[in-house]
This record gives structure tokens, C-alpha cells and sequence, in this order.
């Protein structure tokens, strides 16, 4: 048997590792199949390139690259044909050096391309999904056929949210949970070579982490600016000598000018790193009393896997903000919020559960049917706050899930109430015109037309 391994991310790739270290994934033929999935691969370096990343690839017997394979064309986009489909099996197989016979498929993002690509080109081998952080908690973001989803066997994931199953997957496939402490020391293997570029001088140190959302379109570049405030604000409930921030590596110098000036503002030096170690180690070599983001999967990763505290800002905004309902982000966003929040009702593993469950049906209530007994009792219980916080009144509505606005006079009139589905002012219009339609025929009648 051969395991193929197609991931694209450092945190997907130190998951399978640790996984492969932990005895989880057998003892086959292991050939790693990196791609990137950034949207312009040219202004950063993919997990085949990453110096600090050497380590974890020679965990694999072979490394085949995807991106060199498939040229200029980009993996996100690459959706052949389906009549094409079996040629570029015998192809790839060839290419390989590996039998579909006895091939098993681990995968990031099975949802999309080039992930569900490879499910198609190869129909027969069984599917593991491989987790990337938060996102492994949010359910399918689309309704894969059956003869695809029946093969997802099981979801390995960094288990960094303890006692809280992945939805990606669910129900059929089977949680394979990795112990933060194999993950810990798989992710330390990733900074070996490196240093921070601010020196771990014992000073009392707050980790700022930047997520440059204005790219991703979650809110306005002015409204991101206005939230790194409320990050430095949030950071100073720890006191620190020092906050040090970790930008995006796309975000533009004015997201690092904007906290540098609040910093200054409360009169903490202020220091910036852009060196290539992970944030969960720069947390734990800092020694940083805590670790301050918008809702990025370093804060239960570092709090899972070092203790250090967390705190977040800004989620709430995200969560009222984000379009449509079942965005992606929705989970981690939630998640996060949930483990940050003061005197936080979901503490508990099994009431973060529920929260995630109830989410995740909303989200998708299609792929996620299954839940929705689950969400009707998790709403049923919410006051009205916490609904509100979590969960949109028109989305609600729309699933009839309890906490729904109650419909007024008008908006029954406007919706389909009526008979037969029909709205009851285009009810009433049409009997209406019934009405003098028979009107017309019986004046007709009496003159003898």
C-alpha cells in the first residue's frame, strides 16, 4: 500500500507528521505531494520549498511536487475534464510510480481543487482528511456525491481544541485526534534552524499576531486598522514591558504603523518580527505572558500546547460581519470567541460542542442534517444575546430553527403564507382579477354576446 499525501499547509504537514510519528497512519510506502494554494504562489515560499520545513519532508520515502507537475497552471484551478479523467489517472500513476490498486489518498480542503481533483482521478482509494487548524471544525462547504464521500474514512486532526470533534467529514468518517504533545514536538522540529529576530531578553512580552483580513474581504482595510488597536488594547490587560508583533506576511507597513502608535500611545516599547518561525514557538521562546489575535488558530494551538494564555479582539465584529452565513472563517471566528471571552459560558468541552454543532448546521444544513436536532436544542436553550452573537435572525428564519423572529402582518403578506405557497397580497390580487374576469363574462352573457 502506498499513502500519497497531497497537502499544501506547515500545519497540515506537521499534523500528518505527528500523526506518522504517534503510529496513527500505519507503517506503508509514504510519498509526500506538496502544492501551494496561495493566490499569487510567486510572492511566497510553498511547504516543498520551506528551509525550516526539510525536516518533516524527510519523514516521506519520496517527494513529488504538484506545482512542478502541473506547471503554470494553479492547483486551486486545475479541474480537468471528465472524459480526461481516466488517461491522467494512468498518467499520474505512471509518473508516481504507484498502482491505484493499493493507493490511500490523505487530503486538505477535500471540498476543492486539487484535493477533490486527485478523490476523482483516483475512485478507488479510501480517503483520509488531513485537519488545517480551525477550519477542520466547520462542516463540508459543499455536498460531495457519494461515491466520494463514502470513502472519507477519517479526519486527522491536531487535537487543539481538546474534547471538541472536527465536523469536515462527519458523521461517517472517524475522528483520529492528535496528542498536542506529538504535535508540539513535530512543530518545534519546524524551528530548529531559526531565531527570533526579537530577542527572548526575560522582558515581560505580550505576542501580537496580524491575519491582514482585509485581504481575505472579512472588512475594510480602515476598519482592520481600527481593529489593531483594540488587539494592543487587549494586550495591555497583561502588563506588559513589551508588545511584540508577528504581521501577516502580506500586510501592508501601515497595519504595523497603526499598532506601533497605539503601543507608544501606552507608552510600551514596541517591537516587530518577520523571521520564519511559527508563532506558537515564538510564543514559547519569548516566553510571552500571552498571545493576542482576532480569532487565527495560533491561540487554542498555543494555549493547548505551551499554556500561555490567549486573549482575541475584534472577533465579535467579524462574526456580526461576515457574508454570507456559512463563510468559512464562521467556525474558527466562533471557536475562538467562545475560549477568549470573559466569564465564557462554553468554557466546558461539551457546551463548545453544542455551540460548534449548532454552527455548523446553520452553516450548512444540507451537509450537516444531521445536526439539526441538535442545533433546535442548543437554540431552544440560548437567550436571546447569546442568539444574537452567534446566529443571524434572517438565517433563523430562513431553517426555522427556534429563536426566529416572529413574521408581522406585513412580512406574512409578503412571504409565501398563502395558499399554495402564494404571497397573500398577490393572493388578493389575483382574486381580484377573478373577480371582474367573471364580472366581464356574466355583462357579456346578459347582452348576448
Amino acid at each position: 500500500m502506498t499513502q500519497l499525501f497531497a497537502l499544501h499547509s506547515s500545519y497540515g504537514l506537521a499534523t500528518a507528521v505527528a500523526a506518522l510519528d504517534e503510529g496513527l497512519l500505519g507503517d506503508d510506502e509514504r510519498v509526500l505531494v506538496p502544492f501551494h494554494s496561495a493566490r499569487v504562489p510567486e510572492t511566497s515560499e510553498g511547504i516543498a520549498r520551506t528551509r525550516a520545513l526539510a525536516g518533516l519532508r524527510g519523514r516521506f520515502d519520496r517527494v513529488e511536487d504538484l506545482g512542478e507537475l502541473l506547471g503554470a497552471r494553479h492547483p486551486s484551478s486545475w479541474s480537468p475534464e471528465d472524459d480526461d479523467l481516466p488517461m491522467l489517472s494512468r498518467l499520474l500513476c505512471r509518473a508516481w510510480q504507484v498502482d491505484p490498486r493499493q493507493l490511500e489518498l490523505f487530503v486538505q480542503s477535500p471540498q476543492v481543487a486539487p484535493a477533490r481533483t486527485l478523490m476523482e482521478l483516483f475512485p478507488g482509494a479510501p480517503v483520509t482528511v488531513v485537519g488545517d487548524g480551525l477550519m477542520t471544525y466547520s462542516p463540508m462547504r459543499v455536498r460531495m456525491s457519494h461515491a466520494v464521500a463514502a470513502r472519507i474514512g477519517r479526519v486527522v486532526y491536531a487535537d487543539v481544541v481538546p474534547g471538541v470533534r472536527p465536523l469536515v467529514g462527519s458523521p461517517a468518517a472517524t475522528p483520529v485526534p492528535v496528542r498536542a504533545d506529538a504535535f508540539r514536538a513535530t512543530l518545534e522540529q519546524t524551528g530548529a534552524g531559526g531565531a527570533p529576530d526579537v530577542p527572548a531578553d526575560g522582558m515581560p512580552t505580550v505576542l501580537v499576531l496580524g491575519q491582514y483580513l482585509s485581504a481575505l474581504g472579512l472588512m475594510s482595510a480602515h476598519d482592520e486598522v481600527a481593529l489593531q488597536s483594540r488587539l494592543i488594547d487587549r494586550a495591555m490587560r497583561w502588563q506588559p514591558g513589551r508588545v511584540v508583533f508577528a504581521p501577516h506576511p502580506s500586510a501592508p507597513p501601515l497595519l504595523s504603523d497603526a499598532l506601533r502608535d497605539r503601543a507608544r500611545a501606552h507608552g510600551v516599547p514596541f517591537a516587530q518580527h518577520r523571521g520564519a518561525v511559527p508563532a506558537e514557538l515564538l510564543a514559547s521562546r519569548l516566553g510571552a505572558r500571552a498571545v493576542v489575535a482576532c480569532f487565527s488558530t495560533a491561540l487554542p494551538t498555543v494555549r493547548s500546547l505551551y499554556g500561555i494564555p490567549i486573549g482575541s479582539a475584534g472577533v465579535d465584529t467579524v462574526l456580526a460581519g461576515l457574508v454570507p452565513y456559512e463563510n468559512s472563517n464562521r467556525i474558527p471566528a466562533t471557536i475562538v470567541d467562545a475560549l477568549t471571552r470573559p466569564d465564557s459560558p462554553y468554557a466546558e468541552p461539551d457546551s463548545l460542542q453544542a455551540l460548534v454543532d449548532a454552527v455548523g448546521y446553520a452553516m450548512q444544513p444540507v451537509v450537516a442534517a444531521h445536526l439539526r436536532e441538535r442545533a433546535e436544542e442548543v437554540l431552544s436553550a440560548l437567550d436571546a444575546d447569546e442568539r444574537d452573537r452567534y446566529f443571524s435572525p434572517e438565517r433563523l428564519a430562513s431553517l426555522r430553527l427556534p429563536g426566529a423572529p416572529a413574521a408581522g402582518r406585513v412580512r406574512r403578506m409578503l412571504s409565501g403564507e398563502g395558499v399554495g405557497g402564494v404571497g397573500r397580497l398577490e393572493e388578493a390580487r389575483l382574486t381580484v382579477r377573478g373577480a371582474r374576469s367573471r364580472v366581464r363574462r356574466a355583462w357579456k352573457a346578459i347582452r348576448g354576446r
